[in-house]
């Protein structure tokens, strides 16, 4: 339905489209200018910085457009729409993510993948890098979903607090799109073992890439995406049935 509706007014569904694939693509410009200045960043190329950009920004937009709209559910507590939505024979969950379906949010997703397909094109393929590969895509996006669920059910509990979400998606992101070896190893060990989000990208990038890991951390951290996917999976549906169990409707 929602599809629909974004596609009833065509000139504006691809002028929202288009400008979004053009702002976002802004952020790699503003990479390419930094390498006119120097020739590593952390150690890495512009190409594996694409490599890790792309891996980032894909499993981000992604989860964004397929479980972005749960960062919603505050306001759909306040209007008292998760009320209507729970008398329906149809999963809660699915009902709040597919709430206002922003089909234009595509053109992130064609962006990051046209950055990743630059990158990837100067690595030294393997079958097994290739797996690790799609590995991580799909585990990003399933960490990334994991991870906007697991924070939006504060939302149950407080008014609004969306941006605590944002704080480890959107943020998150962005932290990641650049080499990790960039920041101090206090930010690599949280990004590990407290919201791990190294997995997204960083670690089976280093595989990827032939990169020797900055804090000498076992090998098989770089294979470990898909095991820290379902965890963090685990912990998203528990929180949410958690937080849905607490709910006690606003009364309106």
């Amino acid at each position: 339905m929602w599809m629909r509706a974004s596609l009833a007014y065509r000139t504006s569904f691809w002028m929202l489209t288009i400008g979004g694939f053009v702002v976002g693509g802004l952020d790699m410009v503003g990479i390419w200018i930094l390498f006119q200045t120097i020739d590593r960043l952390g150690g890495f190329s512009l190409t594996e910085v694409a490599f890790l950009y792309g891996a980032a920004g894909f499993g981000l937009a992604v989860a964004d457009m397929i479980v972005g709209q749960v960062e919603r559910v505050g306001q759909l507590v306040r209007l008292g729409k998760l009320d209507v939505m729970m008398v329906r024979p149809l999963p809660l969950l699915s009902q709040v993510c597919a709430e206002q379906f922003a089909l234009r949010r595509v053109s992130r997703v064609l962006l990051t993948a046209g950055i990743l397909t630059w990158g990837a094109a100067y690595v030294d393929w393997t079958p097994l890098r290739a797996a690790v590969t799609v590995s991580m895509l799909m585990s990003g996006v399933v960490i990334f979903a994991a991870v906007w669920i697991t924070f939006a059910t504060i939302q149950f509990w407080t008014a609004d607090s969306a941006e605590i979400a944002n704080a480890f998606t959107y943020g998150g992101s962005t932290v990641t799109q650049y080499p990790l070896a960039i920041y101090p190893s206090e930010v690599i060990k949280a990004l590990t073992f407290a919201v791990p989000l190294a997995f997204v990208n960083w670690y089976p990038a280093l595989y990827v890439l032939d990169r020797d890991d900055p804090l000498g951390l076992p090998t098989a951290f770089q294979f470990a995406s898909p095991v820290v996917a379902l965890v963090l999976t685990g912990i998203a549906a528990l929180a949410w049935r958690t937080g849905v169990r607490h709910y006690t409707s606003t009364g309106s």
